[in-house]
C-alpha cells in the first residue's frame, strides 16, 4: 500500500512517469520506500529547499502510522 502511494505521487510530478521505479525493503518495524526518478525530474520530486520530499514523507508517515508500521522514505539519486 505505501509503496503504492509513493509512486502514484511521484508519477504525478514528474515528466516521465515511465522511469519512475520504486521498491519496498521491508523489515520487522520499518519498511524503507527507495523511490528512483530519471535525473531531469530528480529536482521536481525534491523541490525547493527539500519542500516536495518532506510533504511526500509526511504523507507516508501519516498512512504508516494508520497501518501500525514505520516507514522511511529515501530518494536515490
Amino acid at each position: 500500500m505505501l509503496k503504492e502511494l509513493i509512486e502514484y505521487i511521484a508519477k504525478a510530478l514528474v515528466d516521465n512517469p515511465e522511469q519512475v521505479e520504486v521498491s519496498e525493503v521491508e523489515g520487522e518495524q520499518t519498511s524503507v520506500i527507495e523511490l528512483r526518478v530519471a535525473k531531469e525530474d530528480l529536482g521536481k520530486v525534491i523541490g525547493k529547499q527539500g519542500r516536495t520530499a518532506r510533504a511526500m514523507r509526511t504523507i507516508l508517515s501519516a498512512a504508516s502510522t494508520k497501518i501500525r508500521k514505520r516507514a522511511v522514505l529515501e530518494i536515490i539519486e
